[in-house]
């Protein structure tokens, strides 16, 4: 008897490269959760096309429809509440979510982020690296509170600053491991195995005194 898989609603905005990630790493034999519906708020980008050709429902809603940020939550969390997901995943979702809508799936809420948080929240994380000249660049996987891109850090993944990078292809590389550590997040959320309690990030049960990185899982 096959095992019963947890459910996930993955919310995008764009090209969704993070969710094919996710769409490959569930038919591996072992991984534990399954992706019951993607939402967009921006119509016929390459993410739903991802979507429809793995055979996921889909949902366009656009947020230029909605007079605030929390009506807008409203509906989408109207459309999540129908497939009961145990965890919700940012994949691209260019929208700040409502303090409502955080705190409504407190401790379900996860995002990947193009930066080594808590440098470079917001936007435009690559040349932001670049400017300050670091020697190092990468992504983390993050619980999601009120504060953007604030929450308690889960696994981070770090490459090489090269001289001669410019902000796409230092994204490129930074990419690659997007593509590894959400997946590796999503299997221990869905296994049971990560939590959030006061703002902590529980791993088996252990809290965790910083983010773990890649190279060390």
């Amino acid at each position: 008897m096959a095992a019963v898989k947890c459910p996930v609603v993955v919310l995008i905005s764009g090209s969704g490269s993070n969710l094919q990630a996710l769409i490959d790493a569930q038919h591996q034999q072992g991984f534990a959760a399954e992706i019951k519906a993607v939402i967009s708020n921006v119509a016929g980008v390459k993410g739903l096309q991802r979507a429809s050709q793995a055979n996921i429902p889909t949902h366009v809603i656009p947020h230029q429809d909605y007079e605030d940020r929390e009506s807008y939550d409203r509906e989408v969390s109207r459309i999540i509440d129908q497939y009961a997901p145990g965890f919700i995943l940012l994949a691209g979702f260019m929208r700040i979510l409502s303090d409502w809508f955080v705190n409504h799936y407190k401790g379900k809420l996860l995002n990947i982020h193009p930066s080594l948080l808590p440098k470079y929240k917001g936007l435009n994380t690559h040349q932001q690296a670049l400017d300050a000249g670091d020697e190092f660049h990468g992504a983390t996987v993050h619980f999601v509170t009120p504060e953007l891109d604030g929450g308690p850090l889960i696994l981070q993944a770090r490459v090489a600053v090269n001289p001669d990078d410019t902000a796409s292809t230092l994204a490129a590389r930074v990419l690659e491991k997007e593509h590894i550590i959400y997946p590796t997040v999503t299997q221990w959320a869905a296994q049971g195995r990560l939590r959030m309690r006061n703002n902590v990030v529980l791993l088996d049960g252990k809290p965790l005194a910083e983010p773990l990185w890649l190279e060390n899982i």
